[in-house]
């Protein structure tokens, strides 16, 4: 019995060694090539490092978009024992400010890995690192962060969480921003950790280009919190500015209300999220009577003294009527411009025919994409030639029967005041790479000259009396020399043309010399009073105001154009317009302002006689006098005699000689 028993463990012993045998033979041999690729496609894999996008600058070398590194947090449901969960959503409550029962609901879900966090700030990151879990891993996110939050959103854009720019510049430039992704082999121990990392089997990112906008980050918010107040003040649905260079195209501001942060950007809608000085066409109303001046101007087909009869506010045109706000026997074409008469406008454009009309249009750039390097942008619609009405270039005259977008009607603006150059409107300046190499760089870009110098100097003298005497006169400022014109037009509600919602706007621009900035101004849709001179001009004024406040000290006051007399169609001013004008000293001129200021006692009027005009307005300001001027060169009398004590509710007035002076400039 003994015998039986110990044969048959032998015999167990010997059946199960056989098995480990033919286990190892089958494990070690059989299956070895298929062991080891499973082996290691779990100890080790290839890795993509991802590049960091490039940033984003205004023209000022002011940081608008950057990166960081945030984390995704995981958890295991498979590993993760039963104890650890109720820690687990404890820790992730105190760290993110949650629920503890959000994070509870997350780790009773059934299925393999879940998320609890995505994207947590490295700050908050570094006291979840603490927990230390088999079933507990994070993965590293690059983040774009935009710095000053819903500031230029329609012209940045915003990226996506795949890491992919999705508008604005972050589109159209993504290719150069994104960068190249690199690669790395890392091996991992059994509990999923990095133990090494292969160095012959790595390649390294290559960081994005760094872009420089046109657009000034200082400009930009001023335009923001004005469009804001604005809205606030008419109760309107949304509102539009762009400020451009009219030497260049370059866009100094572009901005949309109700507007977006491309930081949260999943938390708003289309509309809030679309640039509409882009994507979005109206018809511009009577600021589309600069267009048609100017191609009457460049065509002889009027002159500014005539006198054409307005029908004291109603004609008969057609089967329809044209209608004038403000009543008129007649008027001289000047006159209409500044009344911004319908009536006279309409007149006035029989005079040229349609195929000549829809030419100059269409070189002022409607009815086509102006090319800027933003995406999404709409043509707005220009009629075809063979399909007008008897009625198309009339309208049309006047700002009906076409749409545009603002950024194509500033635009044409600007050929209109620059001397007949139609630009390229600009966006971008510069593309960098990451060891400061400039891969290209932006310039200017003429379209086409559109009508003559003269021709637009004519017109700059027309938009100057529209802010001095017509219709603009709410964006007229004290000193500083301004054109521009008005436009008011209804909006077209379920094919009609409503009669309580319109687009009230203002386009202007200074100084009407030598234009530099040319500021365009939409509100759509506001309650109560809706003309564009007294909705959006007053707008265009603080904007500007504050712009010129912004660069107090870099403009200089200049002699008065002499040859600029009303009774000859131009304007005659006996006071000083502020021009641009560049100088290699403006620090020098900004330092010696201060230094004037802290020469003279608060209390006492200093002498101001001999010195120029740009030093004595500058002690003027610090000392908080009003004043006034008459003249040219340097101060030669004052109203109020040195060392009298100041009273600043008396108005300084400063007589000079004639001389020229400098200054400086900001652009």
């Amino acid at each position: 019995m003994n015998n039986s028993r110990v044969l048959l463990i032998l015999i167990i012993v010997v059946l199960i060694f056989s098995a480990l045998v033919l286990r190892l033979v089958n494990l070690q041999v059989v299956r070895s090539d298929e062991l080891s690729f499973f082996a290691k496609r779990q100890q080790t894999n290839t890795q993509t490092v991802k590049a960091d996008r490039g940033f984003i600058y205004d023209r000022n070398d002011v940081l608008l978009v950057y990166n960081r590194n945030d984390y995704s947090f995981f958890v295991d449901l498979r590993m993760l024992p039963a104890s650890e969960k109720d820690r687990l959503a404890k820790m992730f409550s105190k760290v993110m400010g949650k629920n503890k029962l959000h994070y509870s609901k997350l780790l009773k879900a059934s299925g393999k890995t879940i998320c609890l966090e995505k994207k947590v700030p490295f700050e908050k990151s570094l006291d979840l690192f603490e927990y230390k879990n088999p079933a507990f891993f994070y993965v590293e996110e690059p983040v774009s962060v935009f710095h000053y939050g819903s500031l230029a959103s329609h012209i940045l854009g915003y990226v996506d969480n795949d890491y992919k720019g999705v508008s604005g510049i972050s589109k159209s430039f993504n290719d150069a921003l994104k960068g190249k992704d690199g690669f790395r082999m890392v091996e991992r121990n059994a509990m999923g950790d990095i133990i090494s990392i292969s160095e012959k089997q790595t390649r390294p990112s290559v960081p994005g280009d760094d872009v420089y906008l046109t657009i000034d980050k200082r400009y930009q918010a001023i335009v923001e919190e004005e469009l804001k107040q604005s809205l606030k003040l008419t109760s309107g649905e949304s509102a539009t500015c762009i400020i451009m260079n009219p030497n260049s195209g370059e866009i100094l501001a572009m901005a949309n209300i109700s507007d977006y942060d491309p930081n949260h950007f999943w938390k708003y809608g289309d509309f809030e999220r679309k640039n509409r000085a882009i994507t979005d066409s109206y018809e511009p109303g009577s600021t589309f009577k600069a267009i048609t001046f100017a191609a009457l101007l460049e065509d002889k087909a009027c002159n500014e003294s005539e006198r054409i009869n307005v029908e004291n506010g109603v004609y008969k045109f057609g089967n329809n009527y044209i209608r004038d706000t403000h009543k008129f026997e007649s008027l001289s074409v000047r006159g209409i411009f500044e009344e911004s008469s319908n009536i006279g406008t309409a007149k006035l454009i029989q005079r040229m025919s349609d195929e000549k009309f829809y030419q100059y249009v269409r070189s002022f750039g409607f009815g086509t994409f102006t090319s800027i390097s933003l995406p999404g942008e709409v043509t707005g619609k220009l009629v075809d030639l063979e399909k007008w009405t008897k009625q198309t270039k009339t309208y049309m005259s006047f700002g009906y029967s076409i749409s545009a977008t603002p950024l194509q009607l500033t635009n044409a603006f600007c050929a209109v005041v620059n001397g007949g150059i139609l630009y390229q409107p600009q966006i971008v300046k510069r593309q960098v790479d990451k060891n400061g190499n400039t891969v290209r760089e932006y310039s200017p870009v003429e379209v086409r000259r559109v009508i003559s110098e003269r021709t637009s100097e004519r017109m700059r003298s027309l938009l100057l009396g529209a802010v001095q005497k017509g219709t603009g006169s709410q964006a007229k400022i004290e000193s500083l020399s301004i054109g521009g014109k008005t436009g008011t037009s209804k909006i077209i509600v379920d094919g009609k043309y409503s009669n309580s919602h319109y687009y009230s706007s203002f386009i202007g621009f200074y100084p009407t010399e030598n234009p530099t900035i040319v500021c365009y101004v939409l509100i759509s849709k506001p309650k109560g009073h809706y003309y564009g001179g007294l909705v959006s001009a007053p707008v265009f004024k603080n904007i500007l105001t504050r712009i010129y406040e912004l660069e107090k000290g870099k403009y200089d006051q200049h002699k008065p154009n002499t040859d600029i007399k009303i009774a000859e169609n131009k304007y005659q001013s006996s006071n000083y317009e502020f021009v641009h004008k560049e100088s290699k000293h403006a620090n020098e001129l900004n330092e010696s302002r201060n230094v004037f200021a802290a020469d003279n006692n608060q209390n006492l009027m200093p002498d101001l006689k001999g010195k120029t005009i740009k030093e004595a307005l500058s002690v003027l300001n610090d000392l908080g006098i009003k004043w006034s001027v008459t003249g040219s060169g340097v101060v030669a009398e004052q109203s109020i005699p040195p060392g009298q004590t100041i009273n600043k509710r008396k108005t300084c007035i400063l007589t000079c000689s004639q001389i020229s002076t400098t200054g400086a400039r900001i652009y």
